[in-house]
């Protein structure tokens, strides 16, 4: 589940709904304060949660009682504050489906470092939300427990699905890039309180072109499931990291790009294109005919000569590791700064079978692109160079 903060205009919420192909599934007005919907496919649900207009309570309180205060997650002043310092960006990589975020005074994640950012709240039938800062103050992980069949998302939220044949083919959430200024900190503090391991590590000479560069660092669960980047910026190159042009524009630490998993990445592009032009979601430009020759040695005996020349239509990224093959695009900025994007993946291979011999695929498979990132970089700096052009100041003649 992700969440972003922004305007709650009906107009944002169908945009989210129409450029993703994802339905509304559920709404909480009344009950929580704010105006929030929930878009979900088969197997996510990422929620878009943004402020509204205080609303009186529904039953009568006990003389001298104060309204109960919505959990953080939709408290509207937080998140009018938020998107003030940042504009339309996610409050926090995810939030972590755990056996227990019941009050404690110190629970394990405090018990290991980790800073509250919210005291553990009840959400009612059993459900239980608790916040710890990730990578600012106000830019957290959030802990979720409790399981109740009848509930739909979250307690007090409503289902509001319909027989709709919007579908993409956007399945879940694969992984959130976070940006910092330093990783190495945050990378200590985040192992520790949340016991992940570093499952990847990329460097400026791995991932970078000539001009700018990053380095980063990828978190994972023991299972691998859970998949956190960290990125920071290089500097002393002949361009401003985009990094750096990221951490300017949000105003410090936050998330950079949600990666959201397709079982047929070919097919949801297409369709995602299909609405570009009807206030759907750009994707940045493709690379150059040439890249798609590397693609064929890569990769030529996973996917077939058609699927390479539909890639190469698209402007689709293909890269491969030991175990796997990942196709990858990008999208432009989609909020009111150049910040957050979104990248649409497929993961093929690295099939698995568990204990009940129920078949998965190992998390993480084909990698993050490292192959990819000289040509990401090339496409991003081109688009910085467009907006860089839009700032230069124009002379106008007497």
């Amino acid at each position: 589940m992700g969440s972003s903060s922004g305007p709650p205009t009906h107009h944002r919420r169908l945009r989210f709904s129409f450029s993703l192909g994802l339905p509304f599934a559920s709404k909480s007005e009344l009950s929580t304060s704010n105006s929030s919907h929930v878009l979900s496919s088969s197997a996510a649900a990422p929620a878009e949660v943004g402020p509204a207009p205080p609303v009186l309570p529904l039953h009568p309180l006990p003389r001298g009682a104060a309204p109960p205060e919505p959990p953080s997650l939709l408290r509207r002043r937080r998140a009018g504050e938020f998107v003030s310092r940042h504009g339309a960006s996610p409050s926090g990589p995810s939030a972590l489906s755990v056996a227990d975020a019941a009050p404690r005074p110190r629970s394990t994640s405090v018990a290991n470092g980790a800073v509250p950012a919210l005291r553990p709240t009840r959400l009612g039938r059993g459900f239980r939300l608790a916040e710890r800062s990730a990578l600012r103050r106000d830019v957290v992980l959030r802990f979720v427990s409790g399981s109740d069949a009848s509930v739909d998302f979250l307690p007090g939220f409503e289902d509001v699905r319909t027989i709709s044949d919007i579908d993409y083919g956007l399945r879940e959430l694969d992984h959130a890039v976070g940006q910092r200024h330093s990783i190495a900190p945050v990378v200590s503090y985040m192992k520790k309180f949340l016991g992940f391991h570093e499952f990847a590590e990329f460097t400026a000479s791995d991932v970078g072109t000539a001009d700018s560069g990053l380095n980063s660092s990828v978190l994972a669960n023991n299972e691998e499931t859970v998949l956190l980047p960290l990125n920071e910026p290089v500097h002393g190159t002949k361009r401003r990291s985009q990094i750096q042009t990221y951490l300017d524009h949000h105003g410090g630490p936050g998330v950079q790009h949600l990666a959201l998993r397709s079982d047929d990445v070919i097919a949801t592009v297409r369709k995602m294109k299909g609405v570009s032009g009807f206030g759907g979601f750009e994707f940045m430009e493709g690379p150059p005919p040439n890249y798609y020759e590397g693609v064929k040695r890569r990769a030529g005996d996973v996917l077939s000569e058609e699927q390479i020349r539909e890639c190469q239509e698209l402007g689709l990224l293909v890269d491969r590791d030991d175990q796997g093959v990942l196709v990858q695009i990008f999208t432009k900025p989609i909020g009111d700064r150049p910040t957050i994007f979104l990248e649409i993946i497929q993961r093929i291979g690295c099939m698995r079978k568990d204990d009940q011999g129920k078949e998965y695929q190992k998390g993480g498979c084909g990698g993050f692109g490292k192959g990819n990132f000289s040509e990401l970089f090339k496409c991003i700096e081109e688009y910085e160079k467009t907006l860089e052009a839009k700032q230069q100041p124009t002379t106008v003649s007497a």
